[in-house]
């Protein structure tokens, strides 16, 4: 799964890699080094705008009762979309972008007795920014006429790099990916099923990091040092 991650570059470096990105001057991207389940994410979605927005991270059905499901879908597994119901749809209708530059997992001690699992941070060995394949959802509460833009990232196998880590990793789209996956058009889900591989795992580095990470409301450029161990 990924429950953590990163988008702390400068918006400089954003218009570098999604040249075609309107940033909001109304709310000023800021620097995020522990972004956490349930929490405003930089989403692009396949609403023909190219705008980034803000959307809680944690998928809500358009058809729940209770927005707090959402917590329990902040991803979900490619090889499933086309049969889940909390997704299916948004599959084929409601795709959209996820900016990071980096993501976290945490690596198994292994049968070490009382050893900790080791934070890791991931990202390319460029530096640059990158989009995790994600789908969004409106919920709209039934009692009233507030609304809720929310998301879910989709994860994969894991390559050759995170797969001494994890069994999951995020699908990290490629760049001649993203006009395919951004489209506002509906989908076939067996095309779409082609997109969301592991992304290649020569590009990639990780190292180990803080256990601070391990406390969502530590947010500082401290949890991305690597660390020995």
């Amino acid at each position: 799964m990924c429950g953590r991650f990163t988008l702390s570059v400068e918006p400089d470096r954003l218009r570098e890699v999604f040249p075609w990105l309107t940033l909001p001057a109304a709310a000023p991207l800021q620097p995020r080094y522990n972004i956490a389940p349930t929490q405003p994410v930089a989403v692009v979605a396949n609403n023909g705008q190219h705008t980034l927005e803000f959307f809680r991270w944690g998928l809500i059905p358009s058809w729940a009762k209770d927005p707090a499901i959402g917590s329990r879908m902040i991803n979900a597994r490619a090889e499933t979309l086309a049969e889940k119901p909390a997704f299916r749809v948004a599959f084929r209708r409601r795709r959209c972008l996820i900016l990071a530059d980096g993501f976290y997992e945490w690596r198994s001690p292994g049968a070490e007795p009382g050893a900790k699992k080791t934070p890791m941070h991931i990202r390319l060995k460029s530096g640059q920014p990158f989009a995790f394949a994600g789908l969004w959802e409106t919920w709209r509460a039934p009692d009233d006429d507030k609304t809720i833009a929310s998301c879910a990232i989709i994860t994969t196998t894991p390559n050759a790099l995170l797969e001494k880590i994890h069994d999951r990793m995020p699908v990290i789209l490629k760049p001649d990916a993203i006009d395919r996956w951004l489209d506002p058009a509906e989908q076939s889900p067996d095309e779409l099923s082609g997109l969301l591989k592991p992304y290649p795992a020569s590009h990639m580095t990780a190292y180990a990091v803080s256990r601070l990470v391990n406390k969502p409301e530590v947010d500082s450029p401290e949890l991305v040092i690597p660390v020995k161990g």
